[in-house]
């Protein structure tokens, strides 16, 4: 085992993630509903492109760093979810600046008016309930995340092991699913880019 980076302190801890996760959902709500109308000399769905390809990282690390822990390799796991860790805070800035720039895309949007038709609505078919279930299930899921992953990082970095892993079990499923299904959400959404 590792020894631990951090010293324990839980109400400190609990303190800074619970006040950071609120900030971040708060940011993430609230920039959501603005855009802005700002020239930043290239496509701003580069931003989503981005997000897409940082999801692809981070689902892979995370099956990395599963693989480095079950075989005992305990510093390639730190290091791995460390990096996924700081590539999810990429994520986030990037999210932030597409939804900033971009505005909001309109799934089966085809004449990107902005106005899902009867015409559009029919041609897309079953794609539009899958989309909007998997939609469904990666936001909320997205937005609970956050406290999970920093509170596992903080057991993980105070030595806390037995701790660590149990709540690894819930947060390592969820956090590969909100990675892939991010990758998917883009995949179905980039079409309707304007």
């Amino acid at each position: 085992m590792l020894q631990p980076l951090i010293r324990k302190n839980d109400k400190k801890a609990k303190t800074i993630i619970f006040t950071f996760s609120a900030i971040v959902f708060a940011a993430v709500i609230l920039l959501s509903r603005v855009k802005l109308e700002v020239n930043l000399g290239f496509d701003v769905h580069l931003f989503a492109t981005t997000n897409a390809i940082i999801n692809s990282c981070v689902a892979v690390l995370l099956i990395i760093a599963l693989v480095a822990v079950k075989i005992k390799n305990y510093k390639l796991h730190k290091n791995i979810m460390m990096t996924a860790m700081f590539l999810s805070v990429l994520f986030l800035l990037s999210y932030i600046c597409h939804h900033l720039f971009a505005g909001e895309t309109r799934f089966g949007d085809t004449n990107l008016d902005g106005v899902i038709s009867e015409t559009e609505r029919s041609a897309l078919g079953s794609s539009r309930m899958i989309y909007y279930i998997i939609l469904g299930t990666h936001i909320p899921l997205a937005g609970i995340i956050l406290p999970f992953i920093l509170f596992s990082a903080y057991r993980g970095l105070t030595g806390e092991f037995d701790k660590h892993k149990k709540l690894v079990r819930i947060t390592w499923p969820i956090w590969f699913y909100v990675a892939v299904t991010g990758v998917i959400v883009y995949w179905m959404i980039s079409p309707y880019y304007s």
